[in-house]
């Protein structure tokens, strides 16, 4: 369950990033819609390492040991 919400997270993100851009370029002169879609793609970001971190220190997601 918690890698299908971070699947979930991820396209979230390139979605907003994919909007992004489509405003960057469809919108000329104007910057509010791509300033927009920018900042969800920052926030999702943050927010996705925030309960990652969360969830590690509660011990929901685990690490792997591939170094080893």
């Amino acid at each position: 369950m918690v890698k299908i919400f971070i699947v979930v997270f991820l396209i979230a993100i390139v979605a907003a990033l994919g909007a992004g851009l489509v405003f960057l370029v469809r919108d000329t002169g104007d910057t509010r819609r791509t300033v927009q879609a920018l900042t969800w793609r920052i926030s999702l970001s943050l927010l996705l390492i925030a309960l990652l971190v969360i969830g590690y220190l509660t011990g929901i997601v685990q690490p792997h040991n591939l170094g080893q």
